[in-house]
């Protein structure tokens, strides 16, 4: 639960970071948030892996719940639409997260390629 929980504050602080990128375009002072956002979230990211979630299943859901987070939450801040194809997307990451996530528990461990 605890590298769950580290995971969640490397998405959170990442997705804030970029968001934050929105916002220095209007407001410079934003970019001390987007830089702390970034060097914040990928020490979570390294604490996580040291934790020891596999690179992939950390690396794979950090990203791609950024990713439809990010889409989300600048629909509600900027009022940036989602079109019906990025929602389909939307959808589609989550099901890939889930596909990563279910998958790591099944895979091979100690270096077998099967």
């Amino acid at each position: 639960m605890r590298r769950w929980l580290i995971l969640a504050c490397a998405i959170a602080t990442e997705v804030t970071a970029t968001l934050s990128l929105k916002a220095a375009l209007e407001t410079p002072a934003f970019y001390a948030v987007v830089v702390a956002g970034y060097l914040a979230s990928f020490v979570f990211l390294a604490v996580v892996l040291r934790a020891g979630m596999p690179l992939g299943v950390a690396y794979g859901i950090w990203g791609a719940t950024g990713v439809a987070l990010t889409a989300v939450l600048s629909l509600l801040l900027f009022g940036e639409p989602i079109s019906g194809m990025m929602g389909i997307g939307i959808v589609l990451v989550i099901a890939g997260v889930l596909l990563v996530e279910f998958g790591s528990h099944v895979a091979p461990t100690g270096g077998e390629v099967t």
